[in-house]
């Protein structure tokens, strides 16, 4: 007895460790690979769509088969690391219906060989851990598996933080994947562990030791020094040539379009300034130079504020009167009360998504309506708004020359440049602005970006062709790979209703991510604490249902609709509105009910499923669609995935009703392990 009870505690812990293990390479994955393929700094949810497949798969591989994936777990992540340090690929912008902020080069192999690579490679990795986790999966009690699979992912989840906020470099994540993947499969696979796991290691080792490079929670960053006299810094962000340290004498030359709200603003006394997009501190040199008695600096990203500090040679960060603000633009918007003469958003454009969303960038926030009208409410009575930026489209310029004309009753001044570069300039009045130049519409104006639709580089509300094909294309690879594996679909059919509340489910925490995003800004701090939240939140459902011996499902069913009700009928300007404290409880009672109630649903269901891991592998099929159904904001703005969260909810519980257990399956007991079928 006391060996078997030793047993079921060290299954505990590898079970622990596995899913710890699952989700920081998941987690390492789409940082790491984002980072260095410049496509997926905008596709971050390919990655995570692979992991799903993945995981997936390894769950609903039946234990006695696909054993000789566990002995090559770390081939295939060695594979992906050393493909993508030998051919880093930088894509070439062709598509008019969305923009994005990338090189104007191809490197390495074409993008269309890479791209299906990487996805397949993420998903045969995730696979393997998958397998690893779902066979001590299957040696527990389903819920008590579940609970150790979701302080597993906790675990996994808080380290990865952990090491975002240190700003740890690469090598770190893989030294620490790979001594988690020898601990639970490299005592009896040594040289198909150790081999591959140094190769990888020793990648990123040279990766990290490049003069030069260096990581924020955001990006891979990489400073250079130009040869010039100016003794010029440039940094890129995620291979892509991001900013310049400039000294002050080539920022203020004649027609810079640093001088643009300065020079447009001629009676503005420009004594309290607010840059966002404070960057290296270009901005803010000139503002002081302009005569600013104080400037407040939002960057979001603190190792390029770090390096400013450090290496401009106007020093704008050490004098007393600037005050420097890690954090999202719109998020200190909606904090201070202070009132500017001059507000800037000063190039701010990100070339990365906020983590767990596909479409919703780092300053999307910053171009809605909504963010428009919050900078006008900080400024004094005759103060003005200033925006620039390299817009690649006219279209663009004449979305937000729109939105300002719409929000300040009068055309901004317009200030073009080559390679369509513009500087808009609204003055709260027609007489606080000094134009050579008023912006006229080069055709017809796109509608203003939303805080429901914030997607200000599409140019219309539908879904493009490029996303489409690659959604088809992931869509198409998962029924194969499933057939490939040899799952049997008939197992898994009765498990439908674990399937949709597993779409489901990945769009309610789709949506939470966007509405804290919004709330409380698109740091990556508050991605983390949204995750690490809904996994409590998963957990505490875990934790209430083992300790009830049933619940009421029809009761349950309907705090479940009532919550995502009241979540769709509640406005986010409401929430907007409210002070930080209200806007805080309000945001997590809005986001973790339903999530709450859901997961009691999912647990019970869990819990009597004669095959558990196979009812698991069916769930993260499922969050798999989901993460695919999430592209329907770019349609129907956000708030109206909870519809489609409610519709998806609604044929789970109607599929529940009519799942039953196969004719050779044995019925669970809540508490008791299924014996895994060989």
């Amino acid at each position: 007895m006391e060996q078997m009870g030793q047993t079921a505690t060290s299954v505990r812990w590898r079970l622990l460790l596995a899913s710890a293990t699952m989700l920081f390479v998941e987690l390492a994955l789409i940082r790491w690979a984002g980072a260095n393929v410049v496509h997926l700094s905008y596709f971050s949810n390919f990655i995570l769509l692979g992991s799903f497949l993945g995981i997936g798969l390894g769950f609903l591989i039946p234990a006695g088969r696909g054993q000789w994936i566990k002995r090559i777990a770390p081939l295939p992540l060695a594979l992906l690391v050393i493909l993508v340090r030998e051919y880093p690929v930088q894509v070439r912008q062709t598509s008019d219906q969305v923009i994005y902020f990338t090189a104007v080069k191809t490197t390495g192999l074409p993008e269309w060989v890479t791209l299906p690579v990487l996805f397949l490679l993420t998903a045969i990795i995730m696979t393997a851990i998958g397998k690893l986790t779902a066979d001590l999966f299957r040696r527990l009690p389903s819920l008590e598996a579940y609970r150790y699979d979701l302080l597993g992912s906790l675990t996994g989840s808080v380290s990865f933080a952990l090491l975002s906020w240190l700003r740890a470099p690469s090598v770190v994540w893989g030294i620490l994947a790979a001594l988690a993947l020898l601990t639970l499969g490299g005592r009896r696979n040594t040289v198909w562990y150790v081999i591959p796991l140094a190769a990888m290691v020793t990648a990123l080792f040279l990766e990290s030791t490049t003069a030069g490079i260096s990581w924020s929670p955001y990006y891979k960053i990489q400073l250079t020094r130009s040869h010039s006299a100016t003794r010029t810094y440039h940094i890129s962000a995620n291979g892509v040539p991001h900013q310049s340290i400039a000294p002050l004498n080539a920022l203020l030359r004649e027609n810079s379009p640093y001088r643009q709200a300065y020079d447009q603003t001629p009676g503005n006394p420009h004594k309290r300034v607010l840059v966002i997009g404070a960057g290296n501190g270009n901005d803010v040199a000139v503002a002081l130079n302009q005569g600013a008695d104080r400037v407040d600096a939002v960057e979001i990203d603190p190792r390029i504020q770090q390096i400013g500090a450090q290496l401009h040679p106007a020093k704008p960060y050490s004098d007393p009167r600037v005050h420097a603000h890690i954090n999202d633009g719109r998020a200190f918007l909606e904090r201070t009360n202070t009132k500017y003469d001059l507000v800037i958003l000063a190039l701010p454009d990100s070339l990365t998504l906020v983590a767990g969303a596909s479409n919703l960038r780092l300053e999307s926030y910053l171009f809605t309506q909504q963010a428009f009208e919050a900078a006008r409410d900080h400024l004094t009575p005759h103060g003005a708004f200033a925006m620039y930026n390299y817009y690649r489209q006219s279209w663009l310029v004449d979305r937000f020359a729109g939105s300002l004309q719409d929000v300040y009753g009068h055309a901004p001044c317009m200030t073009t440049f080559r390679k369509n570069a513009a500087v808009l300039v609204a003055g709260m009045t027609t007489a606080d602005q000094a134009c050579d130049a008023v912006w006229k519409p080069s055709g017809a104006v796109p509608a203003a970006a939303t805080d429901d639709h914030p997607f200000p580089y599409l140019l219309h509300r539908d879904i493009p062709t490029l996303y489409l094909s690659a959604l088809a294309a992931i869509l198409l690879v998962t029924l194969v790979s499933v057939r490939l594996t040899g799952v049997r679909i008939r197992r898994t059919v009765r498990y439908t209703d674990m399937f949709l509340m597993g779409a489901a489910f990945m769009l309610l925490e789709t949506k939470n991510v966007i509405g804290f995003a919004l709330y409380f800004g698109t740091t990556w701090l508050v991605n983390a604490l949204v995750f690490i939240g809904v996994l409590l939140a998963v957990l505490a459902a875990v934790e209430v249902r083992r300790r009830l011996p049933r619940v009421n499902l029809l009761v349950l069913q309907a705090l479940l609709f009532a919550t995502l009700a009241v979540a769709w009928l509640v406005p986010t300007s409401a929430v907007l509105s409210l002070p930080f404290a209200g806007r805080l409880a309000a945001a997590i009672a809005l986001a973790f009910a339903p999530i709450f109630c859901a997961n009691l649903i999912f647990s019970d269901r869990l819990a009597l499923a004669p095959d558990p891991t196979s009812a698991f592998g069916a769930n993260l099929l499922g969050a798999l669609t989901g993460g695919t159904l999430e592209y329907l904001a770019l349609v129907t703005g956000y708030q109206a995935l909870l519809l489609v969260v409610a519709l998806l909810y609604a044929g789970a519980c109607v599929a529940m009703r009519f799942a039953g257990r196969g004719p050779d399956e044995p019925t669970a007991v809540p508490g008791e392990a299924v014996p895994a079928r060989r």
